[in-house]
């Protein structure tokens, strides 16, 4: 029976003497993207960026994973990241692999597009290409509570849908000029990493649909997790190497925490905020 070193020698051993398993590098997205609160980043190009590095310059790696989870967010940390994982893709020339669980919606699906194939639960939530704002209106409880709303501005833009004014048609039509365009910007992506959507449906309003549903309309490549497809794919002894998040320093890590004044309250008004995000695909 041969002699089998334990992990921690087999570093030290020459890469001729090593057990040279397959290696995957995986990285985990989740959570809404962009900046949800100072306390409670969500994700971002900056919170992303190593993580993404160190995965692509793994040394030995055969594929890079990337495990999403999210309900969409900014638009623009959605293009970043989408960018950032093909650059990385090109310069390394390694094949990348989306892996969609609970919900891989909206700017979620933009970051899944980065992927050359995109790998569902036949339960989990995809699609959501489309653009939304909301936001509320206060005039009139101001007007109950007797407050007189007082703005001075240089451009006549610059007080756009204030929600302590009426609304201005003129300001709804301007914001619907920029969701076109980023809407313009978002199919295209979709549609030129995405060769294989129904020609027959129309898939841009907005809409989600299941893994299940969303494999016949091109949307995702195959139904499936992690370990299953790579297994599969690379053999039974592909090492899954997870890359974690970076910590950051115990200031970071005491602020998160809610160690700063308000620090707790801005956490929970964060958290119940991704959880309505969530919600909207029922999760």
């Amino acid at each position: 029976m041969p002699f089998a070193f334990p992990d921690t020698f087999r570093a030290l051993l020459p890469r001729r003497f090593r057990n040279r398993r397959p290696r995957v590098a995986v990285v985990r997205l989740s959570g809404t993207i962009g900046a949800v609160s100072p306390i409670r980043p969500g994700l971002s190009i900056a919170s992303v960026a190593g993580s993404l590095e160190r995965a692509f310059g793994m040394p030995g790696v055969k594929a890079v994973a990337i495990v999403i989870n999210s309900p969409g967010g900014a638009p623009a940390q959605s293009h970043l990241i989408h960018r950032r994982i093909r650059a990385l893709a090109a310069e390394k020339s390694l094949p990348v692999i989306a892996f969609v669980e609970d919900v891989a919606a909206s700017g979620g699906y933009m970051i899944a597009c980065a992927a050359d194939e995109i790998v569902a639960d036949p339960t989990s939530i995809v699609g959501s290409i489309g653009v939304v704002s909301a936001g509320f209106g206060f005039h009139g409880l101001l007007e109950k509570l007797g407050v007189e709303r007082r703005v001075h501005t240089q451009g006549e833009a610059k007080s756009m849908l204030d929600p302590f004014r009426p609304e201005d048609p003129a300001d709804v039509e301007r914001l619907k000029r920029i969701q076109a365009d980023i809407q313009d910007l978002f199919t295209g992506l979709v549609t030129a990493r995405r060769p294989t959507l129904s020609p027959t449906e129309n898939l841009f309003t907005g809409a989600v649909w299941t893994g299940r549903q969303a494999l016949p309309l091109g949307l995702i490549d195959a139904l499936g997790d992690l370990r299953t497809t790579m297994r599969a794919r690379f053999g039974e002894t592909v090492d899954l190497r997870l890359v974690a998040e970076a910590r950051g320093g115990l200031v970071a890590r005491l602020l998160r925490r809610g160690g700063a004044p308000g620090g707790i309250a801005a956490d929970a008004l964060a958290a119940l905020e991704e959880r309505a995000a969530f919600g909207r695909f029922g999760l």
